[in-house]
């Protein structure tokens, strides 16, 4: 080797190229030196290399560039419904085929509020009117159904109506009944019309609770997000450690009204509680410690009519606020992020009504830039 007898170094791989040229096998003992296939021409097996090497670099650069959200709170918070609202949003909402296909929910969340305002009624021993116990009997022995006839419809109408019935429902607190009660009540007229098709807000009013993990993917600007939503009660937890991984920001979702409810799963805890602890065990988990937290404290609209007849202090009592909605809605705030034990991290948040679609497009808007802005520079 000329290079070498004079003093230049060789590269060890290059000095081992020269002494044992590699060969590649063809056929039947064939030999072949690549060296002496420079000149061949492309064979399929080399186009179809090339264009997976190609799809799986467009693969990479598109997760790359991905914002990955992941919506997370203990159940009942409205994380459901923040998810709805990105397919409004970001999708042209649902079109009439897909509304239709929640009429059954519509119905059967009707149904179900109507029985648990009965039972709740008899549990509180709140007498209901004589002229109304007989049907509130047969709505009782109603099956759930994904349907409501006029009469059916009827009937509901004249239970919701009694003042006995109306009376529980002030105390609704002291047993489980879903958020959407009144609103689906005062929507009877429509909902058990023949030729029903929910409307957009239906759709967001309506209740199926979360099991697993639902995904959905939109494209805001120039920017991909995918979104998850996870079953926020107990037992569907532990699900969501299979997408902690690359997470670009949390959004955590909690109810500002459920400070004087329990939970479904367990009727000793308070539902506020529950809700503080779990945010303090996502907030400082090891898996979101470089994580954006983004708060929202849901349920505005709820909140706001409640703590104009419940002080907060049912909850907290060390609270002195009285019932100053501001003052109230800052002191629930101040107990999430005291619990954030790195003070350089911050804690976006939000007051929000998840069932207002202006409101919650104008929260995406603010947040979306800090969101994006952090998550390209942790990229680059």
């Amino acid at each position: 080797f000329p290079g070498w007898r004079a003093g230049v170094a060789l590269h060890p791989s290059l000095f081992s190229f020269l002494l044992f040229p590699p060969f590649f096998f063809l056929s039947q003992g064939q030999l072949r030196s690549p060296m002496g296939a420079c000149g061949s021409k492309p064979t399929p097996d080399d186009d179809r290399s090339r264009q997976h090497d190609q799809t799986l670099a467009a693969e990479k650069k598109k997760h790359k560039d991905e914002v990955k959200l992941l919506l997370l709170g203990a159940g009942e918070s409205g994380k459901s419904t923040i998810f709805k609202q990105m397919k409004i949003i970001h999708q042209n909402g649902f079109d009439e085929d897909e509304r239709r296909q929640f009429k059954g929910i519509v119905c059967m969340n009707t149904i179900q509020s109507i029985k648990a305002l009965i039972r709740g009624a008899e549990k509180l021993g709140i007498a209901m009117d004589g002229s109304v116990q007989a049907v509130a009997q047969e709505l009782l022995n109603l099956p759930v159904t994904n349907n409501i006839t006029r009469e059916v419809g009827d009937k509901i109408k004249s239970v919701w109506s009694d003042s006995g019935v109306q009376a529980a429902f002030k105390r609704s607190n002291e047993f489980q009944l879903n958020d959407s009660a009144e609103y689906y009540f005062n929507r009877l007229d429509a909902i058990s019309e023949p030729d029903y098709v929910p409307t957009q807000i239906d759709v967001l009013m309506s209740r199926v609770k979360t099991t697993g993990i639902v995904e959905t993917e939109f494209d805001y600007g120039s920017t991909h997000f995918r979104m998850f939503d996870v079953g926020g009660q107990r037992n569907e937890r532990r699900k969501w450690i299979h997408h902690f991984d690359g997470v670009t920001a949390v959004v955590f979702v909690t109810s500002l009204s459920e400070y004087d409810q329990t939970l479904y799963e367990d009727e000793a805890t308070n539902r506020m509680k529950e809700s503080l602890f779990l945010f303090d065990e996502i907030c400082n988990s090891e898996w979101f410690k470089k994580t954006s937290i983004i708060l929202f404290l849901n349920k505005s609209d709820i909140f706001e009519k409640k703590i104009a007849e419940k002080d907060l202090s049912l909850c907290f009592p060390d609270y002195k606020g009285g019932q100053q909605l501001e003052t109230a809605v800052t002191y629930i705030k101040d107990q999430f992020l005291k619990l954030n034990k790195q003070p350089e991290k911050p804690i976006y948040h939000y007051v929000t009504c998840a069932t207002r679609t202006d409101q919650v497009q104008r929260v995406f808007e603010s947040v979306k830039d800090s969101i994006i802005r952090k998550h390209f520079s942790d990229v680059f």
